[in-house]
Parts: structure tokens; C-alpha cells; sequence
């Protein structure tokens, strides 16, 4: 479900994943498992450095954690670290591919703690909004394998074993469940961004 921006940081979130939008269809195309070597890397990102920030804070403030939000965070960020193990299994990414995650989560790693320290609403916001995209690319992956672009191969152990599916699970099963934890984390980022604003 897309949430309509309301106001300039919701419009600033929004735009900045717009670009990084067209810079993904623009390296990738519809070599979906590819790209979600590279966006999975990324997507790693926000959740441990928001979590790492508010457990920061509980300490500097010496108080809990009164959001709850550090376990459900960092469980967001091993999710999505689950998320690029099983897709390296499915796209063995070449060299210079494993070079542009290293240089794309060097470049976003920087980026977002400095966005999450001064603006931590447009940061939620901005996942949330990135997840809306991750969601849309799930569904389009999802139209390929079924109209045959795509092989439905045989899921990945890895998978199987973190998604508990069946022995004979394929592609189009891991990505329905891949594309599900990302629904709930764009609602997630959703709900924590319009935490922060109603405060």
C-alpha cells in the first residue's frame, strides 16, 4: 500500500527513491535476481544503523528502550541479510557485481547515518518508500517466472531452511515470501516515521 506523501520529507523520501529507483532499472533492467543481490546489500543498511542509533540513545539516556524499536530494527537489517544469502545462491553475482555491493553499501552506509542522525522521520520515510519499490520489483519477478521469462528453478537450501518450506519449494515460492517480509517492513518504516512526526 503506498502512503502519499504529506508533507517536504515525505516528498524528499519520495524523491530520493525515485533516483535510486531509476539507477537500479538502469544497471539492471529485468535481470531481477541481480538486482536484488545489490538492493538486498543496500536494504541491510537502515535497519542496523536506526537500531544501532536508538541503542545509542537508550544508553546515552540511560533509560530503556521506550519505543521498542531495537529488536524489531536489527531484525529488519538480518532479514534483509537473509535476503541477499539466498539471492546470491540464485544469481552467483560476477566480481564486478560483488564490487558495486561493496561500493553500494560503503556509499549508503555513510548516507544513511548522516540522514538518520539529523532527520530520522525522512529516514523511515525513505524505507518505507524503498520497500514500496522492493515490493513492485518482487511482483514484477514474480510476473517473469510466471510467464516463463524466468526459470522456476529449484529454492535454494538456504532458503528452504530459513522460510521452513517445503524440500521441493522453487524461485517463485521464496520470492512470494521474500516480497511478503518487505511489505512489512515498508509498513513498519511507515508506522515509525508517523510516530516520529506525531511527537
Amino acid at each position: 500500500m503506498h502512503i502519499k506523501p504529506q508533507n517536504l520529507s515525505d516528498h524528499v523520501a519520495l524523491g530520493l527513491t525515485k533516483i535510486f529507483r531509476w539507477i537500479a532499472d538502469t544497471f539492471f533492467a529485468n535481470r531481477y535476481g541481480h538486482r536484488a543481490v545489490v538492493l538486498e546489500t543496500v536494504a541491510g543498511v537502515p535497519g542496523m544503523v536506526a537500531g544501532m542509533w536508538n541503542h545509542l540513545r537508550s544508553l546515552r539516556n540511560m533509560a530503556p528502550d521506550d519505543r521498542k524499536w531495537i529488536k524489531v530494527l536489527l531484525d529488519e537489517a538480518e532479514n534483509e541479510r537473509m535476503h541477499l544469502m539466498i539471492f546470491i545462491e540464485i544469481a552467483q553475482p560476477s566480481r564486478f557485481e560483488r564490487f558495486l555491493v561493496l561500493l553500494a553499501q560503503f556509499l549508503f552506509w555513510h548516507f544513511y547515518f548522516v540522514l538518520y542522525a539529523l532527520f530520522p522521520k525522512t529516514a523511515h520515510r525513505l524505507v518505507g518508500y524503498f520497500e514500496e519499490e522492493a515490493v513492485i520489483s518482487y511482483t514484477q519477478y514474480l510476473a517473469e517466472i510466471d510467464a516463463g521469462f524466468v526459470p522456476n528453478t529449484a529454492a535454494p537450501q538456504i532458503a528452504i531452511d530459513y522460510y521452513k518450506l517445503k524440500q521441493d519449494a522453487t524461485l517463485r515460492d521464496v520470492v512470494l515470501r521474500v516480497r511478503e517480509d518487505e511489505q512489512g517492513h515498508s509498513e513498519t518504516n511507515h508506522q515509525m516515521a508517523n510516530e516520529l512526526l506525531s511527537r
